[in-house]
């Protein structure tokens, strides 16, 4: 695909999953190849506050939606296909098949000329029965796109590191926080893990590669390590005492994910395909995508350096996706009960209200701050538990964190909420991703003071909690979780009020003023 000078040509790229953690850091990298991007996304909506999103443009798309993806497909010339039905229950694999298959199909409809997929690196010489069902559905995913008309690039990653990836928080928060560890064996199998950066690069390139290229890459890094090396390597780069690790034989993958889920934010949902894709050794068998895609002096980038440059962008705040950037499969996706075109039925709202001694805007600077290291500003020990109820009911409790300590943007996770809108100055909407019997949303806003002198230096701080329950359990949950509301959402009304006034120097906020609890129906 070049131009007749011998130049690159400007091509029309679609990518898929670009709320996720490669789709998402893939669109600038196209961008800034002079390419045309066109993003498919389920909910378009949280794409929009992403740095590039201007310069994209954003299609609505559900992959299993042949008139959708077809749609999507129209103009394009590159197709990335980066999305993967993992954790959405127990018949994922006949989900990312029905995918795969929807979009070769469509994109041999369309006359797109080329498929890209980033698929798993997969050990040499097991069964495909042996693989786990991870590992064995990006294989068969590879080969449905292989089998297509469409010529297909599919590029097989073992361990990728960057900052925000899931193999990168869970070797982080398994080293930091453990300085003694007894692990399960499979720390001592040998692995070849790749750089984002190179990751991308390779992607990128991808999109240019001969017509007649239909086939797989195997891309990795210079280093052939063991994930007890990993960690301790990872140890000398955050400047760690060295740590002890003892091996043991009898975690298995299941014990090892909850084991990774009980230590780090990576929920067992999404750690036991990463465990049990380190049963067997994945490395690479050869590097010909360097004969299409020439690595320059320096690269791949070694284990060493890729570590460094993560670390480093965690301690700057500059991680522009992390892996839990895309939705959690089977999280609850229905309008807002306000929304008009909400069904009806139940719905419990707590509404709460204060005056602040304090402008909209240091107002809304501690709104859009909360979560993350910075908490939920009313009983740590209330919300910390409710974390740990989540994580031992499968789902993702508190320690997601924040993508940035002090920005939001639509889509981002914020511990187990979901940014579902931002009105910067006025709104943040949360959408609960906790495992609940029903659907929760939390709505914050900075208002100017009723009757403000025009100063600026009053505002009025409103917050809704709202619930509609599922079912007689759900109604029961409401009732016997009500108790708590005026400690915990009075509390956080009231010290939210506070600490805006903090940052503005005014006086300490007066009594929570409160409505009662009311239920619609």
């Amino acid at each position: 695909m070049e131009s007749t000078n011998g130049a690159a040509a400007r091509l029309d790229c679609l990518v898929t999953g670009a709320t996720g953690y490669i789709g998402g850091r893939l669109v600038p990298e196209l961008l800034a190849a002079g390419h045309r991007v066109r993003c498919a996304a389920r909910t378009p909506a949280n794409l929009r506050d992403h740095p590039w999103a201007a310069d994209a443009e954003v299609v609505r798309c559900d992959v299993l939606d042949p008139e959708q993806v077809g749609a999507a497909m129209r103009g394009i010339d590159v197709a990335y296909y980066l999305v993967h039905a993992l954790g959405t229950g127990r018949d994922f694999e006949e989900t990312d098949r029905r995918a795969a298959r929807i979009f070769a199909e469509q994109a041999a409809a369309a006359g797109v000329r080329r498929i890209v997929y980033l698929g798993g690196l997969t050990p040499a010489g097991v069964p495909e029965a042996e693989l786990s069902p991870h590992l064995r559905s990006r294989a068969e995913v590879g080969r449905i796109l292989l089998d297509a008309p469409v010529p297909a690039a599919v590029l097989r990653a073992a361990v990728i590191i960057g900052s925000g990836s899931a193999s990168f928080e869970m070797l982080r928060y398994l080293t930091e926080r453990l300085p003694v560890m007894v692990t399960p064996s499979w720390v001592r199998t040998r692995i070849q893990p790749i750089a984002v950066r190179d990751v991308l690069r390779y992607l990128v390139g991808a999109a240019t590669l001969p017509d007649d290229v239909n086939r797989t890459f195997d891309i990795g890094g210079p280093d052939v390590v063991t994930y007890l090396d990993m960690m301790r390597r990872y140890a000398a780069t955050a400047r760690l005492p060295r740590r002890l690790i003892v091996p043991v034989p009898v975690l298995t993958p299941r014990l090892s994910s909850h084991w990774v889920g009980l230590v780090t934010p990576v929920p067992r949902s999404i750690a036991k395909p990463l465990t049990e894709s380190l049963r067997h050794e994945v490395i690479c068998a050869e590097h010909d995508i360097a004969g299409y895609v020439p690595d320059p002096p320096g690269r791949p980038i070694s284990v060493d350096r890729a570590l460094a440059l993560a670390l480093q962008r965690v301690k700057e705040a500059k991680v522009t996706t992390r892996w839990s950037s895309a939705s959690v499969p089977g999280a609850p996706s229905d309008p807002l009960p306000t929304d008009p075109d909400w069904a009806g039925g139940s719905l419990y709202t707590d509404h709460r209200s204060r005056d602040v001694s304090a402008s909209p805007e240091a107002l809304w600077r501690v709104i859009e701050g909360v979560g993350g290291d910075n908490g939920w500003y009313s009983f740590p020990l209330a919300w910390a538990v409710r974390g740990w109820l989540d994580r031992l009911a499968g789902g993702v409790g508190l320690r997601r964190g924040r993508r940035d300590a002090q920005r939001l943007r639509t889509g981002d996770p914020l511990d187990f909420w979901r940014v579902e809108a931002i009105e910067p100055g006025r709104l943040l909407r949360l959408r609960a991703e906790m495992r609940l019997p029903g659907l929760a949303w939390l709505e914050m806003y900075a208002d100017p003071a009723d009757g403000d002198s025009g100063d600026g230096g009053s505002s009025r701080y409103r917050q809704r909690a709202l619930f509609h329950p599922h079912g007689l359990l759900g109604h029961a949950y409401w009732w016997s979780v009500s108790p708590f509301h005026a400690i915990v959402f009075g509390g956080m009304a009231r010290n939210i009020a506070k600490a805006a006034e903090r940052g503005h120097g005014g006086p300490a906020a007066s009594d929570t003023s409160t409505e009662p609890v009311r239920t619609k129906r």
